[in-house]
């Protein structure tokens, strides 16, 4: 199993409701695929670099898990047929990246 990391912005429009409907699909799709969650990370409303689709701000949401690599391209294909979703980014992590990722899991467990 490899280590991947997403992230993914949603359409700025989406009420409450349908960003969790959105998440929880995405979710959803890995664990039928045999995922295994390290970390979720719901970022909030964030204002864009530059307009995507006109918009000037989106929802941030950030998965990091462990599934077979034959998972992530119907994964990466969801995420294209769905409407709400402006931008997404799956990349592997390496153990470095692993190990970064996890230290800055605990500096914000701490903050919290």
């Amino acid at each position: 199993m490899n280590h991947y990391e997403t992230v993914f912005i949603l359409n700025p429009v989406l009420s409450d409701t349908q960003v969790k409907e959105t998440v929880k699909k995405f979710e959803d799709f890995l664990v039928s695929r045999g995922a295994e969650f390290v970390s979720k990370e719901d970022w909030g409303l964030k204002k864009l670099a530059y307009p995507i689709q006109n918009k000037k701000s989106g929802f941030y949401h950030l998965f990091e898990f462990k599934v077979n690599g034959e998972a992530i391209n119907p994964y990466e294909v969801e995420f294209r047929r769905d409407e709400r979703v402006m931008r997404f980014l799956t990349v592997t992590l390496d153990k470095h990246a692993v190990a970064w990722a996890e230290k800055r899991r605990n500096k914000l467990n701490q903050k919290a």
